[in-house]
């Protein structure tokens, strides 16, 4: 069987990282894209996107993750790309929290969202959240697809909108932190 290229896929799936400034957006996505992280990494100005492809029960899912700048200045700019995503990871600093873990837990359960604390510095959780994410955007994907005319894969890869009904959260989140 011949191995799929990065242009092959079944889905394409954008997420946005959400945070402040200095949380480990950058890291985030370096690590998971790359395994990389860099202790000197620069603040973000605008936005940056990597892509992994990866299985997703059975399916080749190409991840487009979107690194937004966390500079309150960037607002304007950076609320724009967040069109058109269908998850959102929030970053946070684990020695500088702004939310304790357990109000986040809590806040994650009562909305159906999943809450995994990550480190892109100790490569813990990463690869785990974005899965998960992932798995949650293809869950709900298909579920929609089984009740539609049109397959999923072409309209995702197309870039047309799929409504998933206002029973679902429109758009999958999941709570991080990094360290």
């Amino acid at each position: 069987m011949a191995r799929r290229t990065d242009d092959e896929y079944d889905y394409l799936f954008k997420v946005v990282l959400i945070g402040d400034s200095g949380v480990g957006k950058s890291n985030l996505l370096s690590r998971f894209t790359r395994n990389e992280f860099c202790l000197e990494s620069k603040s973000t100005i605008g936005v940056e996107f990597a892509t992994r492809t990866l299985q997703v029960e059975g399916r080749t899912v190409k991840a487009q993750i979107w690194d937004t700048a966390g500079q309150e200045r960037y607002r304007a700019i950076t609320s724009a790309y967040y069109r058109g995503a269908l998850g959102a990871l929030l970053t946070d600093l684990k020695h500088l929290r702004a939310v304790a873990m357990e109000d986040g837990q809590s806040f994650a359960e009562k909305e159906g969202l999943s809450f995994i604390e990550t480190s892109a510095l100790e490569a813990t959780n990463v690869e785990k959240a974005l899965h998960t994410i992932l798995s949650e955007i293809y869950r709900i994907i298909s579920k929609k697809s089984l009740s539609s005319d049109e397959p999923a894969p072409a309209s995702i890869k197309e870039g047309k909108t799929i409504d998933v009904g206002t029973s679902e959260v429109n758009m999958k989140k999941a709570c991080c932190s990094s360290s």
